[in-house]
């Protein structure tokens, strides 16, 4: 058991590293500016999709708060978008939607360039070597004044009221029998990006109002940088590192969206990092659920998306087992390595027994930030020292002696 002290300070360290973990505003500000032009491209009057009014909006991590910088930074970051579609012409399939999409992308010299093979669902742009990024477009239809609908689910969620339905989205997938045939789009495949978001920033903002204006900022077509973040929005990035660096680029990893979902459904509105992190670990697997599988004949595992029910995220686990076999594997080691984490006592000890589960260079950046505010604390006066305990923080009995981190006071 921590005591309070001992929790400040650990909460103190995690946020550091979620916060080393986050793309920078300079990056983030950069991927809007890129997908706010994609879309007045497409949506320009002389394209054939203007009549529909087209809009880029963010979805998945980046919309959540929850992206985290790639291992080697030299990487591409990943963002998702939806491409918003307010109608389309009713001769057009599926596939005559998407290829309109693509086609309109082509007709821009700067993104035929960039322009990558068509994906299942998707279109792609790869940015350049210095953007370090990578943007991954849904073609999609929506309902006339989708944005205003939006808005009002999430003014709606303040008062805890939702209604995930009204949020759902028809897309395009070409693996779809019927995708080159299928004229209406109430017979296309749906998905819920915006009512998942709505759900999780509930999750997130269990207790805090003021949490939940904040997130519901990201839904917007150019969603303000997020510098503070929610526990469950932290931790759910430092599951998602651990992951990484656990396996290294293994293409059975446990998947981000299986992290989130069980994540957010663990948390139980804690305000401390810390104690959301042992919480989350502790109770993931309380969520999976065992079912009755009438295509395998076999009961397998169900973890279910919970603004569709119908939706296994976990559905791909009896065509890779060995997916089923990583993600407890993982959960095992994630809470093994925080549990002796949190056993460390003294800045440098907790530092090294972070390096191996979450990387040497990512913990070496989260101890340099945490120490420079320590710094500007100890000059500041502001920094004491607890007598009798060693803790350090903003009360105490003892003003702490200005050190440079590495143990060594100031002389």
């Amino acid at each position: 058991m921590l005591t309070e002290g001992q929790k400040t300070q650990f909460d103190d360290i995690f946020e550091s590293l979620g916060d080393s973990l986050d793309i920078s505003q300079t990056q983030f500000e950069a991927a809007v500016r890129s997908y706010r032009a994609v879309g007045d491209w497409l949506s320009k009057p002389e394209s054939s999709l203007a009549p529909y009014k087209p809009e880029i909006r963010p979805q998945g991590s980046f919309m959540l708060g929850t992206m985290i910088k790639p291992i080697n930074e030299k990487d591409d970051i990943d963002i998702d978008l939806v491409c918003e579609l307010a109608g389309k012409n009713p001769n057009w399939t599926q596939f005559d939607l998407k290829q309109k999409v693509g086609a309109r992308i082509r007709d821009n010299e700067t993104y035929r360039e960039m322009l990558q093979k068509e994906g299942r669902r998707c279109w792609t742009l790869r940015y350049s070597d210095t953007a370090n990024y990578h943007m991954d477009i849904l073609p999609s239809l929506v309902c006339h004044g989708y944005g205003a609908v939006l808005e009002q689910a999430f003014s709606a969620s303040s008062s805890g009221t939702s209604n995930y339905e009204q949020l759902a989205i028809r897309i395009t997938d070409n693996l779809e029998p019927k995708y080159k045939i299928e004229r209406n789009p109430d017979l296309w495949m749906k998905s819920n990006p915006f009512g998942y978001a709505q759900w999780f920033l509930l999750r997130a903002s269990l207790g805090t109002a003021r949490q939940l204006v904040m997130l519901s900022e990201s839904v917007k077509p150019v969603p303000a940088y997020q510098k503070e973040k929610s526990p469950l929005q932290r931790v759910v990035q430092i599951l998602k590192r651990h992951r990484d660096i656990m396996f290294n680029g293994n293409c059975d990893k446990p998947i981000s969206i299986i992290i989130t979902t069980l994540a957010a459904q663990a948390y139980q509105g804690e305000t401390s990092v810390t104690e959301t992190l042992q919480t989350v670990i502790a109770h993931m697997k309380d969520h999976i659920k065992d079912e009755y599988d009438p295509k395998s004949g076999r009961m397998v595992k169900v973890i279910a998306n919970p603004v569709n029910p119908e939706e296994n995220f976990a559905d791909k686990w009896v065509e890779h087992p060995q997916r089923q076999t990583n993600f407890f594997r993982w959960l095992d080691a994630v809470r093994n390595d925080t549990y002796q984490i949190i056993q460390q006592r003294g800045l440098h000890v907790i530092a090294q027994a972070m390096k191996k589960p979450f990387g040497e260079h990512t913990v070496k950046d989260a101890f340099s930030s945490l120490a420079d505010v320590s710094r500007t604390a100890r000059e500041s006066g502001a920094l004491k020292m607890a007598a009798g305990t060693g803790i350090l923080g903003s009360t105490g009995a003892i003003a702490a002696k200005t050190h440079n981190f590495h143990g060594k006071e100031s002389e």
